[in-house]
Parts: structure tokens; C-alpha cells; sequence
């Protein structure tokens, strides 16, 4: 008989871990996730769908109505079959004004939100990151924004030009409304440029653009989330009040210049309700689904936020046993 060893015998079997471990650390796992995501948000969920739904109303309803600067209805007509939210003192569509006034409306939101967040992204976390005297300086200009009252030099502004475009107005918006955000964002990339992981890329010698868009920005994108959908409130809202006071956009149709329409042409007084209600119920509609959202983004920001309901529930709870005891 041979004395050489077969190696197949000599190799232990496979470990296999106990069903209990697998199960366990699948928990601890999941606990983990818990804690960096918070569960389904019910603001989260009511928020998406009124945007979504105003999104896709300012896509789709446009291909189904008239032109909105047509004049051929009768004026101030009650909605109808025909004219399902009736018409104005010119005989315009309120339907149709309705749709493209949505899409003037976001976009003039989405323009000015995104040069608010690009001036807060410059201002903000290249201030944090860097530090020392060009801190100072960048933070200086911010100071000053801050103080400059937004909706007054908006409208100083929109009153110099007699020829108002929605990209003018956007801009407007946008460079009126960026210096608070970029102030918390400063805060905070000058709190997460201390941290052991961005010394440690330092060190390495990785170059400061690489260093804050790889190591700093994944950390600011809920804050940077949160910031652009405050600015596109803003924004609306801003627009809004504009075209109300007639320094919005002349050549185009948006939510506020049916409003200032509205206003003109003395609808209130003649009781032509569906002239001025549905635009102020559009405008209601977004801006409450922007902050459900936001809200829904300040919990993952803020654990505090997270966790208050359970707490207040433990609290309710043992007030409760506590009654119940006595």
C-alpha cells in the first residue's frame, strides 16, 4: 500500500456558517442601511407625485389646446365643455394659458435655481475648502448679498429693462438668491475639510478640484438637493410677484403674468373666478410638493428630523403605561 497521501483527503471542507450567523449580520446590515437611509417618506412620495404631475401637465396638455393668444372666443365665457376653465377679457383660453404658463413658470424656476446653485457651489464650498484670506474675501461678497434685501433689487433691476425675456428674469432670480445657501455651505465644507479622509487625500497629493468634487461634494449633495429646490420655490414664487406687479417677463406666458392679467382686467370685480383661482392653485400645487420634498431631504440631512416621530411616539407610549400604571 502506498504511503503517499491522496491531497483531496487533506483538504478541509468548506466552512458553512451557521444559518443563526447569516441571519445575524444580514440584521446588523440591515440596521446599518436603516440608519444612513430613513424608511419610505411619506412627504417624499406626496411631494414627487404633485411635481411629477405638474411636470407632466406642462409637457402634455399644451398638444391638446388652442393657441393661448387666440382672441376668436367669446370673452369671459364660464368654463364649458368647450373652454373647460373658461375665458378672459380677451377671449384667451384659460386652459391653454394654463399649460404653456407651466412651462414658462418651470423652466424660469429651473434656469434660476441652477444659477443660484452654481454661485453657492463658487462662493460656498470653494470659500470652505480653501480657507484663509480668499475665504475671507469670497465670504465677504456673500455677507454683502445677504444683507441686500433679494426681491427689492429684483425688481430695481426688472425696471431698467423695458424688455423683459424669461432668460433675463431667470437670471435675475438667480443671482439675487444664492447667498444663503452658499453661506451653509461654507459651514459645512469648512467642517468636512477637517475630516481624517480629506487630509488623507491631501497627503497623497491629490489635487484640490479632485479632492472636493471626490471626497467633499458626495457629502453635500442632500444639502445641494435641498438648496436647489429652495431656490426654485423661490424663484416661482419670485416670479410670481413680479408679473404680478408687471416686471415679469413681456413676451412670454407664465403663471404670474395670468395673475397680472387677471389684475388688469378686473376679474375680482366682475367675477370671473376661473381667471384668477387656477393659476394661484398651480403655483399653491408646486411650491407644497417642492417642500414636501425638501422637508423629506432635511430628514436624511438631519437625523434629528428622523428620528423625532419615534421618539415622540416612545414618549406618547410610556405616558401612557405611566397613566396606565397609577
Amino acid at each position: 500500500m502506498s504511503d503517499t497521501k491522496n491531497p483531496l483527503l487533506l483538504e478541509e471542507p468548506p466552512t458553512v456558517a451557521p444559518e443563526g450567523t447569516v441571519a445575524l449580520a444580514t440584521q446588523r446590515q440591515e440596521r446599518k442601511r436603516r440608519r444612513v437611509l430613513p424608511s419610505t417618506s411619506p412627504k417624499f412620495i406626496i411631494g414627487s407625485i404633485l411635481v411629477l404631475a405638474i411636470v407632466l401637465f406642462a409637457i402634455i396638455a399644451p398638444f391638446f389646446t388652442q393657441n393661448p393668444r387666440s382672441t376668436d372666443n367669446p370673452a369671459l365665457e364660464a368654463p364649458s365643455a368647450a373652454h373647460w376653465l373658461g375665458t378672459t377679457k380677451l377671449g384667451n383660453d384659460v386652459f391653454a394659458q394654463l399649460a404653456i404658463g407651466a412651462q414658462g413658470s418651470l423652466l424660469i424656476g429651473v434656469t434660476a435655481g441652477g444659477i443660484a446653485i452654481v454661485l453657492s457651489l463658487l462662493f460656498g464650498v470653494l470659500a470652505g475648502y480653501l480657507g484663509g484670506w480668499r475665504e475671507d474675501g469670497l465670504a465677504l461678497i456673500t455677507n454683502v448679498m445677504i444683507v441686500i434685501p433679494g426681491l427689492p433689487l429684483t425688481m430695481v433691476i426688472a425696471s431698467f429693462v423695458p424688455q423683459r425675456s424669461w432668460q433675463l428674469v431667470a437670471f435675475v432670480l438667480g443671482i439675487t438668491s444664492w447667498a444663503g445657501a452658499a453661506y451653509v455651505l461654507r459651514l459645512q465644507t469648512r467642517s468636512l475639510r477637517t475630516r481624517d479622509y480629506v487630509y488623507a487625500s491631501k497627503v497623497a497629493g491629490e489635487k484640490s478640484l479632485r479632492v472636493i468634487l471626490v471626497e467633499i461634494m458626495p457629502n453635500l449633495l442632500p444639502l445641494l438637493t435641498a438648496q436647489f429646490l429652495f431656490a426654485i420655490i423661490f424663484a416661482i414664487l419670485g416670479e410670481a410677484g413680479l408679473s404680478y406687479l408687471g416686471l415679469g417677463p413681456n413676451s412670454s406666458i407664465t403663471w404670474g403674468s395670468i395673475l397680472n392679467d387677471a389684475q388688469s382686467g378686473q376679474a375680482l370685480g366682475r367675477g370671473a373666478w376661473w381667471w384668477f383661482i387656477p393659476p394661484g392653485i398651480m403655483i399653491a400645487i408646486l411650491g407644497a410638493g417642492l417642500a414636501l420634498i425638501n422637508f423629506a431631504i432635511d430628514e436624511v440631512i438631519n437625523p434629528k428630523l428622523r428620528n423625532a416621530p419615534d421618539a415622540a411616539r416612545r414618549l406618547r407610549k410610556a405616558a401612557k403605561e405611566k397613566g396606565v400604571t397609577a
